[in-house]
């Protein structure tokens, strides 16, 4: 017996081929429920990145704003407080303004102006919002359909030839099924974080207008 022969045999490396993102990503089996999939998570970054500097820029209050608004009142230039909020180009300003067009009129009439100014403007702070909430629902649900669709693709093979199964084409049906739930759960799960990141900073926003809103009502209130 060839002892050495053997040994060399034994010793012997298995090669194993390195998978890519790339080729992970763009396989052809899995493609065309990644292709969505990648739709997805570009809209989901955009919309995040779009909403995030909108927010940023609406929580923003210029320095010493509701202290002109104030000396403004109090001094009877309601037209130089109009126009300081028509320069801001913020929720709050247009909320306020709001209110300064309708002073002379009964407070609740006041409150309810800059109320439904207010709603309007929290409407446009949440737009596109609810694409993300979509997205992170159904992204895994596609990724799931390709694991289905992999999973007959794996047992058909098996049923057509029983008696001859190539490992190649059952292995293939599983690795679709196997990259498409991965692909669809994390594109769920970036839109599901980015989604509950901008609800908590518009929740944030609209503390702030309650609080600016709340103050505004109060400086009616105060003696000339």
């Amino acid at each position: 017996m060839n002892i050495p022969f053997l040994l060399q045999d034994v010793a012997t490396p298995v090669t194993t081929e390195k998978l890519s993102i790339f080729k992970l990503v763009f396989d052809p089996s899995s493609l065309w429920i990644m292709i969505p999939l990648i739709l997805m998570l570009i809209a989901s970054i955009y919309i995040f990145i779009e909403r995030l500097l909108t927010l940023s820029a609406a929580a923003k209050e210029e320095k010493n704003f509701m202290n002109n608004i104030r000396d403004f009142i109090h001094n009877g230039k309601l037209d130089s407080a109009v126009a300081l909020c028509k320069g801001n180009d913020a929720p709050l300003a247009r909320m306020i303004e709001k209110g300064l067009s309708r002073i002379g009129k009964p407070l609740n009439d006041i409150s309810a102006a800059i109320e439904n100014t207010g709603q309007l403007e929290v409407q446009r702070l949440e737009k596109r919002i609810s694409i993300l909430a979509t997205i992170s629902g159904i992204a895994p649900m596609i990724g799931f359909l390709g694991t289905v669709v992999g999973m007959v693709i794996a047992f058909h093979a098996m049923a057509s030839n029983p008696n001859n199964l190539d490992i190649s084409v059952l292995s293939s049906g599983i690795y679709t099924a196997m990259i498409t739930t991965v692909g669809g759960l994390i594109v769920g799960i970036i839109a599901f974080i980015f989604h509950n990141v901008l609800v908590s900073k518009i929740s944030e926003v609209v503390h702030m207008l309650e609080a600016k809103t709340t103050e505004f009502m109060d400086l009616l209130h105060e003696p000339v």
